[in-house]
Order: structure tokens, then sequence, then C-alpha cells
């Protein structure tokens, strides 16, 4: 009997916790496309305290945090990304500490390294080359995860040509990421992940000039998303111009 009693408090709590981690991807994939950050930072406060003593939703919150890194330096708020930054670190020692998902610590570890460039440009001969080689590890370490070559794709995306930088190999690293994601349906619904990879696939075509495939991309955005905010407003208009010229 208490045996049965134990069974069933377990199942119900593994329900709760994948409950809790199906709606905050859902509700975050939801507030990157209507573009509502305040919703994403409110969901990233709340989910700190239930990720504490789980791995996997541990990680869950870096990526989300990660996220929300990446748009405040895009917004110029440097004080909220260093203070949500600091906050990511923390969670990353944790995990490392637990010997967990070895070669996301290292696709994190490559970001982080590119945000505190971001906080500071003068770190980047210093920083610059770690992120590469954290980047190059965490491929190393599972060839089969997108996150890393993401991240090497940013790595050459963002330094200088003079630096080894080149648009190029980063159109190449994200078509790879893109690869791996698309062959699990289950890695890109609800995900927002994947709609921002084809955001940064779209962004390093327009880097090229290659234009023709930057409108497909935003096209085939627009078919899962119609209503994406940033790509109807802004992104798809802006290439669409482009043809005019």
């Amino acid at each position: 009997m208490e045996r049965t009693k134990y069974k069933l408090v377990l199942i119900g709590f593994l329900l709760v916790a994948l409950n809790v981690n199906g709606t905050n991807k859902e509700d975050i994939y939801n507030a990157y496309i209507r573009n509502s950050m305040s919703v994403w930072k409110g969901i990233i406060d709340k989910f700190s305290y239930d990720a504490d003593t789980n791995n996997e939703l541990l990680l869950e919150l870096v990526n989300y945090q990660y996220g929300y890194i990446g748009y405040c330096l895009g917004t110029k708020q440097k004080e909220e990304a260093a203070l949500y930054l600091k906050k990511a670190e923390a969670n990353l020692v944790k995990l490392e500490y637990n010997k967990m998902f070895p070669a996301k610590i290292s696709g994190y570890k490559s970001a982080f390294y590119g945000f505190h460039i971001g906080l500071n440009i003068f770190s980047a001969p210093f920083l610059g080359p770690k992120s590469s080689a954290a980047a190059k590890e965490a491929i190393a370490l599972d060839g089969d995860d997108y996150f890393g070559y993401v991240q090497y794709g940013n790595v050459q995306f963002h330094a200088p040509a003079l630096m080894g930088g080149s648009k190029t190999e980063a159109v190449k690293c994200y078509l790879k990421a893109k690869s791996l994601m698309e062959k699990s349906s289950l890695d890109k619904v609800h995900d927002w992940n994947y709609i921002s990879l084809l955001v940064t696939l779209a962004k390093a075509y327009e880097s090229t000039d290659d234009y023709i495939n930057a409108k497909l991309i935003y096209e085939k955005l627009l078919g899962l998303e119609p209503d994406f905010s940033w790509v109807k407003t802004e992104l798809y208009p802006n290439v669409l111009k482009q043809f005019k010229k």
C-alpha cells in the first residue's frame, strides 16, 4: 500500500514537472514571436525558484536567460544584461559542478564570453579566442547538438576578418545547426531557439548580400508564424526593399 502511494506521488510530481516545463517553453515561444520581453523576464524570474534543484530545469532556465541577455544587449540595456548574465553564469557553474551537459555548458560559455564582449568591446582580444575555443569544444563534445554550431557561427559572424571572422563561414554553421534541429520535429515545435536560428540565418544571408535566400527564410518564418511581429513589420519589409533598387 505504501509503495503504491509512493508511486502515485512520484507520478504526480513528474506530471507537474512536465507541465511546468511545457508551459514555460510555449510561453517563452509566444513572448518571442510577439516581442513581449516583459513577459519573458517574468517567466525567468518565476522559473528561477522552480529550477534550482533540477538539472534539466536549470539548463532550460539558462537557455531563457541566454535569450533575454541577448535581447538586452541588442536594445542597449547593458545594466540589465550584466545582471542576468551574472545569474546565468552562476547557474552554469551549478551544472558544471554537477557534471551535467558538458557540450551545452561549453556552448553557453562561448555565448557568455560573447556577451561580455558586448558589455565591454575592449575585452574582445582576450575573450574572443576563448569564445571560439569554447564553441569548438562544444562541437567536439557533441557534433549532433545544434547549439555549438550556432555559437561558432556567432563567433565567425561577429569577429573581424583580420581576426579570422567570416560571414560566409557563419552561414555554413547556421545551416548545419538548422539541419540538426530539423532532424527531430520535437526539437523545434514551439521552440524559440529554432525560430531565432532562422532569423539569425536570414540576417547572415543579408550580410553576404544573398537577399534571395534571406527572403526565402523570412517567408518560411511567416509561414510558420504569420504574426511574428519582428519579421512581419521590420525584417521582411526591409529585405523586400533590396529588390526594388
